[in-house]
């Protein structure tokens, strides 16, 4: 499975990268491919590309604010194939909203 992420919260900053950690780290645990772009006071990092995007199984958008080129992810939201939590969310049930990505890519 693979797996294209966005995490971003209001400051840009702690949750950010708290959930791209936990994302990562559980992924890595169940061999599952993923990319992680952050938004934030930083601007953005480890920007993903359309074709990732569009070659992804699942979208996680990790996001307490509006993000740029969210209209990168349409497909994915049009098809069912993105999930829409805040940030805080992903760090503290990371494992529950992989095993829904798993189900959504069946």
């Amino acid at each position: 499975m693979k797996l294209a992420v966005v995490c971003a919260c209001t400051a840009g900053i702690a949750h950010t990268y708290m959930a791209k950690e936990v994302i990562e780290q559980e992924c890595k645990r169940r061999g599952i491919e993923v990319e992680v772009e952050t938004q934030g006071g930083m601007g953005i990092d480890n920007e993903l590309s359309q074709e990732f995007i569009d070659e992804a199984d699942v979208a996680i958008l990790a996001v307490a604010i509006s993000i740029e080129g969210e209209d990168r992810f349409e497909e994915k939201k049009d098809n069912d194939k993105c999930i829409e939590i805040d940030p805080s969310t992903a760090i503290h049930n990371v494992v529950e909203i992989l095993n829904q990505a798993e189900e959504m890519a069946k």
